[in-house]
């Protein structure tokens, strides 16, 4: 049997090879461990356990009969911890689909697009077992730290809430450093104003405290001028991606700098108003309203709720910029996609988001599709 690192290699190359005409590139050749067997693609997405193929790609219904799964973040031993928004619900997922409830945080409280959102896992977990939480109470949204199976101990209070704009993703960034997006909370001003944390994205320390080299004395403040930012991914230069929600016209896809202005409220979309950056990618609000965001390769992907897609957009590995044109994949399979992330086994995992009160759910939703190559199950691991 093969060691993990030669493992990961032959699944990368088989990545390589079944995503290319999806314009992927291949994941990172990185030993995280042994990676379970992945399903050879069947017949029917609906089988429990089965797979089919979608624009090339193998796409495996992981887990059915969710209540919109939100955040999602894996853990040293390839299981997820994926956050309900609803239910306020932590389910702990296998690789295999078995899902079980973890814990239900009580703190939270569910109602318009707020709830328990965004999860993120220490660097350190294997030793300090501990998650970070983004959720909603009654007068913020706040993060926490969380040990699984005991109370959340908050760390950021004080996150402007509402029934919109919450924002609420979570991602420890390539410099140790826990970064959050936030919302403007129905509020347009805060995204503006440097002592508000509405509108913004957030670098922090694991005590909650703004991280050394931020561009404002003691604030948490890393960027400003956002609408609704839901999605955070590093390319391979530790290049920060964000994605963001517009109002009637124009989301986006945005580089983020360190203390960059990106426009909201004055502009939506791109301006000539050297104040603010402009965003790499702009769709229509009925082709995108973008939440999650993922690397793969020299590829962003961007999972797609009012589009119901994946929008892959070609990066150039030299400048983070756009290089051809984002192409749409799984459009109209699978409905609203919230979440997107890769797993340590080379494969993608996706959310959908169709009981957010503003899909059509199927008898199964929501779902968690996994994305895999076709023929991967050829690969001899565990």
């Amino acid at each position: 049997m093969p060691g993990p690192t030669r493992t990961l290699v032959a699944l990368a190359t088989a990545l390589t090879l079944a995503l290319t005409g999806c314009s992927f590139g291949a994941p990172d050749e990185t030993d995280q461990g042994q990676p379970p067997n992945l399903p050879t693609p069947s017949a029917s997405p609906t089988t429990p356990g089965g797979s089919a193929e979608d624009d090339g790609v193998g796409v495996q219904v992981l887990v059915k009969n969710l209540q919109v799964p939100w955040g999602l973040a894996f853990l040293p031993d390839g299981n997820a911890l994926v956050t309900e928004r609803d239910t306020r619900r932590i389910l702990q997922v296998t690789p295999g689909g078995r899902s079980t409830p973890v814990q239900t945080i009580e703190d939270a409280y569910s109602g318009g697009e707020g709830g328990l959102l965004g999860i993120a896992v220490s660097p350190k977990y294997a030793t300090d077992k501990t998650a970070y939480i983004y959720y909603t109470t009654r007068t913020d949204n706040r993060i926490a730290k969380l040990v699984l199976g005991q109370p959340p101990v908050p760390i950021v209070t004080g996150i402007p809430v509402s029934g919109i704009h919450n924002g609420g993703r979570l991602a420890f960034g390539p410099d140790g450093y826990l970064y959050a997006g936030t919302g403007d909370a129905s509020q347009r001003g805060r995204a503006q104003d440097v002592k508000s944390l509405g509108g913004k994205i957030l670098r922090m320390t694991t005590a909650g405290k703004p991280a050394p080299g931020n561009p404002y004395p003691n604030s948490l403040v890393w960027s400003r001028g956002h609408r609704n930012v839901q999605g955070l991914a590093w390319d391979s230069q530790k290049r920060l991606y964000a994605t963001e929600f517009g109002q009637n016209q124009w989301d986006e896809v945005n580089l983020i700098t360190k203390g960059g202005n990106y426009g909201w409220p004055t502009v939506e979309g791109k301006s000539t108003d050297k104040r603010y950056t402009n965003p790499l990618v702009t769709w229509s609000t009925d082709e995108a309203s973008p939440s999650g965001a993922a690397i793969v390769g020299n590829n962003l992907l961007v999972a797609a709720l009012k589009g119901q897609r994946i929008w892959v957009v070609p990066l150039d590995a030299d400048t983070g910029k756009v290089k051809g044109e984002p192409r749409p994949l799984l459009q109209d399979r699978y409905g609203r996609l919230r979440t997107i992330m890769s797993a340590p086994d080379g494969s993608v995992w996706v959310t959908t988001s169709n009981r957010d009160g503003r899909g059509k759910p199927s008898v199964d939703d929501d779902r968690i599709l996994r994305i895999i190559p076709p023929g991967a199950s050829g690969v001899d691991v565990l």
